[in-house]
């Protein structure tokens, strides 16, 4: 320890100065020497390698053709619901699995070709390079030449072979999947109009099948409930479909806290309200109700519908509120239907204000 009375500064073994600090740092290694691969010294080897390569392409767009095969050319009909007729559920194995196959080998084909086309064709040298703004023509002309040093070095000019098979898959591997898009909705958007309830038709609850009377919805209740005429249909007729679009949830409020629009007046019997159970945003059926606030939740995106207040969005991506179905009580105290929906079901569709339009016509 240094002697600090008469003002001499102390030197220690513990302070390091700038200079011995830098004589201290270790010198920079640079990038390591490079190795060059069988397919950079031996031409028939890099012939080889072209060749898997365009086999994998070749797989991926021979996989797409698979698909269609089985998208077009395997006719799935019949009743599933059949188990004394597999016939029609064996067609539908068949179909997804060459469905399933042909889209499986259109990315593996892809995917893989792509990878082995970087790694043993396309020149893997290591490279520093400052990044720097683009501020005039000549570095817009160094960036130009750069791109073309890129496209010279994947060797896609010299190997016209490999660059037909690889455009050929990247066209066809996306096209399987805007097939599948003739799948997503009916050809004609006109029937989304339209459900099975219609003036008298009884509700009655979901699955029992059977019809609902005022006196039993009680304060607070909740009921998933059906049109009766639903189980005149058969799977065949499609029985299913008209389910997703007729499925209600029947509550009752106390009438005082009901907020009623102009023209709905009579919608409701005693505070006993019905909405569609298909949400607004993608469908997803609405199963989830909060007595204390009069919520209805999707459980799918968390879409929240105020029922006191017919039901319009106050969280979540929702588009629109839930449609009211209008509702009455018969001769015999049963709830029944004064019509349909007085708007399309379910989420927002190109054509829907459309039939917004043409159904307040026909009300």
């Amino acid at each position: 320890m240094g002697n600090h009375s008469d003002g001499a500064k102390a030197h220690t073994s513990a302070v390091v100065t700038s200079q011995e600090a830098s004589q201290e740092r270790f010198p920079d290694p640079g990038l390591p020497p490079h190795a060059p691969r069988l397919t950079d010294v031996d031409s028939k080897k890099a012939k080889g390698a072209e060749r898997q390569v365009v086999l994998l392409f070749v797989i991926s767009i021979l996989g797409s053709l698979l698909f269609w095969v089985g998208y077009f050319g395997i006719e799935v009909s019949g009743n599933f619901y059949d188990v004394m007729n597999p016939e029609a559920n064996k067609m539908l194995r068949l179909q997804n699995l060459l469905m399933g196959l042909g889209v499986a080998f259109a990315m593996f084909g892809i995917g893989i070709g792509i990878v082995h086309w970087a790694r043993s064709l396309m020149p893997d040298h290591e490279m520093v390079e400052e990044r720097h703004a683009v501020t005039s023509e000549e570095d817009r002309a160094e960036a130009q030449e750069i791109m073309e040093t890129i496209i010279e070095e994947t060797g896609i000019k010299r190997r016209p072979l490999l660059r037909n098979t690889l455009i050929g898959s990247v066209i066809l591997a996306p096209l399987t999947f805007v097939t599948l898009f003739r799948d997503l909705g009916p050809a004609d958007p006109s029937v989304l109009k339209y459900t099975m309830w219609d003036e008298g038709v009884r509700l009655v609850r979901d699955p029992s099948g059977t019809p609902i009377k005022a006196a039993d919805v009680t304060l607070g209740s909740a009921y998933h409930v059906l049109p009766e005429t639903l189980s005149t249909l058969s799977h065949e007729n499609g029985y299913l479909e008209e389910k997703a679009k007729s499925v209600v949830l029947l509550m009752r409020l106390d009438p005082s806290e009901l907020n009623v629009s102009e023209g709905r007046e009579d919608w409701n019997v005693d505070g006993i309200i019905a909405y569609s159970k298909v949400c607004t945003h993608v469908g997803c059926p609405i199963a989830l109700y909060e007595q204390r606030t009069h919520h209805l939740l999707c459980p799918c995106h968390q879409s929240t519908f105020d029922a006191a207040n017919e039901c319009e969005v106050v969280f979540g991506p929702a588009g629109h509120a839930l449609p009211q179905l209008p509702i009455r009580v018969d001769s015999e105290g049963y709830l029944v239907a004064q019509s349909d929906f007085h708007e399309p079901v379910g989420p927002g569709y190109w054509e829907r204000a459309k039939h917004v339009k043409e159904m307040a016509g026909e009300a």
